[in-house]
């Protein structure tokens, strides 16, 4: 079997849809090279339950009509004006939906090799390393909900946007590398924290599409993107906090604490690291919104 599992059947009660803003790109990195990679990159997860699958297509219809948008399949959120943007995500933070933003500043990254975390069966180890810190939390989020509602542990489908450089085979290698460290004791990649809930995963329902061939990945895409506009001040040109904090409705908050803040969004490397940094400021104000502690930043 590819994961632990409580049951034979590949049924599942939730589906998480998974997309990006900004690339993984290590080897130059803004504002280090004029023309790098991203500064920052966005991991971003949409937590439905599967009841409301099939109104996907019918929900972005309702978002292309509000636009007034002629492109009947798709929504490109950086190419939406200012007012349409936040419309998308107003009605997005209306939907029975939970979102998981994480965010990584590469800046202290560029040129980075992790050998142990190359050594996993993918070409793409850093995207990995960012989705299975979503990943804690999506199926933390799976595992208390299904707990709470169904008294045992239910399975979530995860379906990821395609991107360059990412197979359908890779991300099956790369978590089944995860689950055996896991198996055996070990911290996967060597992050001190968090574990992903094997119980609510399954081979079967881990799927990789092109966007534009998944309505729910909208949503997904529509929760990086706004994160990525309230970080990025160098391929989005004027940085914009008010898209990602209208989507506060629907960010997730911990089972055990209620914050949003190192949770629904979090911040990759530390808030302490980042100020050791120098990242401006007006960067941070997102996760200052969302919970991350404001006063210390100011501190010397």
């Amino acid at each position: 079997m590819f994961f632990v599992m409580s049951s034979q059947s590949t049924s599942y009660d939730y589906v998480a849809y998974i997309d990006e803003s900004g690339d993984p790109g290590l080897r130059n990195v803004k504002p280090l090279k004029k023309n790098g990679s991203s500064e920052w990159i966005v991991i971003a997860g949409a937590l439905i339950p599967a009841e409301i699958e099939g109104e996907m297509e019918g929900f972005i219809g309702d978002m292309m009509k509000a636009i007034n948008s002629r492109q009947l399949r798709d929504i490109h959120f950086q190419k939406l004006n200012d007012s349409r943007k936040l419309l998308v995500c107003n009605m997005l933070a209306e939907k029975n939906v939970r979102l998981f933003a994480v965010c990584s500043n590469k800046r202290n990254m560029q040129g980075y090799r992790n050998v142990k975390a190359e050594a996993i069966p993918s070409q793409s180890w850093f995207y990995c390393w960012l989705t299975r810190i979503l990943l804690e939390r999506i199926t933390d989020n799976v595992m208390a909900a299904s707990m709470k509602r169904y008294g045992e542990p239910r399975h979530v489908k995860l379906e990821f946007s395609e991107r360059g450089g990412l197979s359908y085979s890779q991300m099956h290698a790369y978590y089944e590398w995860i689950r055996m460290k896991s198996a055996n004791g070990s911290v996967p990649l060597y992050l001190p924290w968090g574990r992903v809930e094997f119980e609510v995963l399954h081979r079967d329902l881990l799927k990789v599409y092109n966007h534009t061939e998944r309505a729910g990945m909208k949503l997904a895409d529509i929760a990086a993107s706004a994160f990525f506009k309230a970080i990025d001040v160098h391929d989005t040109r004027n940085r914009d906090a008010q898209f990602a904090k209208a989507l506060e409705p629907r960010m997730a908050k911990s089972p055990d604490t209620g914050q949003i803040g190192g949770y629904g969004v979090k911040l990759w490397p530390s808030w302490t690291k980042l100020k050791q940094q120098e990242v401006p400021l007006d960067q941070m104000e997102i996760f200052s919104h969302f919970g991350y502690p404001t006063d210390y930043w100011w501190q010397g």
